[in-house]
């Protein structure tokens, strides 16, 4: 389980970053940065992936309850075909760590990418396994962007936003064959190219 170790050995401040949505189909990424009370650490943190939507829930009450800083931020679908993918992840990182109400002096990050941010670096390669304030921030990315693709299957009905957050499902290939892309669909995305590609056809015959 996470702990509180990597924390210890940096000065000042320190926050973990930890991004979401970097591979789906559709809508943005969002990351989030977390600054940890050591005093108040939530039991039970962990790489989201490794929680149930209804542990995430309750920890993301917990953790914006009890940490002394955190902050959530996206980088949208346009941010996404200009910079790519990983330039729009720091983007997304950077909006999120300068959303703190405490500046940090250093910031604990997710994988092997230092991402310019506004204060000192190290990478953690399966960090929200190994630090609680990365697996903090895991989690709340993680719920910030499922909320918002649930949002989005009510403006865009029919794809199943709902239930796979932009994700390659059946349901979703279906409706990219019927419906074509929607506004929120990654159009540099080889699956969204090729269903573009397949209506253009459609349109010529």
């Amino acid at each position: 389980m996470p702990d509180y170790a990597l924390e210890l050995e940096c000065a000042g401040p320190v926050c973990g970053v930890d991004e979401a949505g970097r591979g789906p189909w559709a809508g943005p990424v969002s990351a989030a940065a977390v600054i940890l009370d050591p005093m108040r650490i939530p039991e039970g943190l962990n790489d989201s992936k490794k929680l149930t939507a209804k542990a995430r829930g309750a920890l993301e009450v917990e953790i914006k309850a009890s940490a002394l800083a955190w902050g959530v931020a996206f980088a949208e679908v346009d941010e996404i075909a200009e910079l790519n993918i990983l330039h729009a992840t720091g983007l997304a990182m950077r909006r999120a760590v300068e959303a703190l109400a405490v500046a940090p002096a250093f910031a604990l990050v997710d994988g092997n990418y230092a991402f310019p941010l506004p204060c000192q670096v190290r990478t953690v390669v399966k960090g929200d396994s190994l630090s609680a304030s990365i697996a903090a921030a895991s989690i709340l990315a993680k719920t910030a962007r499922d909320r918002l693709m649930i949002e989005m299957d009510a403006v865009y009905p029919g794809y199943g936003f709902a239930s796979h957050k932009g994700y390659h499902a059946e349901i979703h290939v279906e409706a990219l064959r019927t419906l074509g892309p929607c506004p929120i669909h990654r159009r540099g995305w080889a699956p969204i190219r090729q269903a573009l590609a397949g209506l253009d056809r459609l349109n010529q015959d």
